[in-house]
């Protein structure tokens, strides 16, 4: 209810027709990871690196990585606002563009008909965008991994969330359809799975081939002294 009622003033501010700053702002009202079923609000758990993320405007470059064998989830919520003191935050919508192979959803953040959060706590994004352009409404966005490692291999997820469109792939966009200034007025949210594994074998795997190839060159040897 907090978040209506800083919006319900900023509605009033705009319709008395207060004039405000041309940039365009975003900002962030709040964020949260699950990590394998673990949710942790307003804070980067273990494995979690945000140096690289501006929790006050929302945008930059999150990583996670783990390297304990297994199945792992990982999933991310964003509840962004753009322009929000001056034409509040309900006037916004969302895009989702290319082909998926994680899992997303784009919703109304709950405080009203929204399930996303709901999702998002369960793990159960459902890849569907719940504020098209023709109904606009409060936008929030989460993305998700799910995937397996084996013994020596470490899964590395980045997500960045930036204000310049990416060139291709997959990715969720919230947009502002009265947002004014130099800025675009729009937001991209977008993400990438890397598993790196061992390259090298282990000292008794490189110990047994070699024995293998020395007793191969000898039984080629002995076959070639026969003939």
């Amino acid at each position: 209810m907090k978040k209506y009622k800083i919006g319900i003033l900023a509605l009033a501010a705009f319709s008395l027709g207060s004039t405000a700053a041309s940039a365009t702002t975003i900002g962030l009202f709040e964020y949260a990871f699950n990590v394998n079923g673990t949710v942790t609000s307003g804070s980067a758990p273990a494995g979690v690196n945000i140096a690289g993320f501006d929790t006050s405007t929302g945008l930059g470059t999150i990583s996670f990585s783990t390297s304990t064998d297994g199945a792992h989830s990982f999933l991310a919520f964003f509840d962004h606002e753009i322009d929000e003191a001056i034409n509040t935050y309900f006037n916004e919508y969302g895009v989702n563009s290319g082909t998926s192979v994680q899992s997303w959803e784009i919703d109304e953040p709950g405080y009203v008909f929204g399930d996303i959060y709901a999702n998002f706590e369960a793990g159960t994004l459902d890849n569907t965008n719940g504020v098209p352009q023709n109904t606009p409404d409060d936008v929030s966005m989460a993305m998700g991994w799910n995937f397996n490692l084996d013994a020596d291999e470490t899964a590395i997820i980045t997500m960045t969330l930036s204000t310049i469109q990416p060139a291709g792939g997959f990715y969720l966009a919230q947009y502002d359809s009265d947002a004014t200034g130099a800025l675009p007025p729009s937001l991209y949210f977008f993400s990438n799975l890397t598993i790196q594994g061992e390259s090298t074998p282990e000292p008794g795997a490189m110990l047994l081939m070699a024995t293998g190839l020395t007793g191969l060159l000898g039984l080629n040897m002995r076959r070639k002294m026969k003939k």
